[in-house]
């Protein structure tokens, strides 16, 4: 067909950060008084990504981010005495949620604070998509992550 450019996809074209759904993967059992992060039809369980981070903090480096592009951009809908009590010395979490692109999925309150303090950096650590997909709270959830994940990748 003239004018048309259709390119094949075999396995060499794939790209390296595709994901493909574990035929084996459970979505964490919620607890009582669990943290969760929701955004959109994903729900991250925070409280147990903590507690894994925790554990392995050697495979979870912390390091510094900017605070002025992480501040929310509805700080009115953030509770004023956690704010005020914020340890803003204790890493916030960003989770990739697109290649290359990171959001804050635990430390807002800590972030408006160091802005309100005037720090120009905080502490973070950045979790990979492929390290943060298990704390997904359902299947349906976790495979229209993997959909999405996918669709955001381009052949380099």
């Amino acid at each position: 067909m003239a004018g048309i450019n259709r390119r094949r996809r075999n396995k060499a074209s794939i790209h390296p950060r595709h994901m493909t759904p574990d035929k084996d993967f459970t979505p964490l059992p919620l607890s009582e008084g669990d943290e969760l992060f929701p955004n959109g039809i994903f729900e991250f369980n925070i409280t147990r990504m903590l507690a894994h981070i925790e554990a392995d903090s050697g495979g979870f480096p912390a390091g510094e981010t900017e605070v002025s592009p992480l501040r929310s951009s509805t700080p009115e809908r953030l509770d004023e005495k956690t704010i005020r009590h914020a340890d803003v010395s204790k890493p916030i979490l960003l989770a990739e949620i697109s290649p290359g692109s990171f959001n804050v999925i635990d430390g807002n309150h800590r972030v408006e604070r160091a802005a309100r303090e005037g720090l120009k950096t905080i502490a973070a650590r950045r979790i990979a998509a492929e390290r943060h997909i298990i704390f997904l709270t359902s299947l349906r959830s976790y495979l229209a992550y993997i959909e999405y994940w996918n669709s955001k990748l381009t052949d380099t």
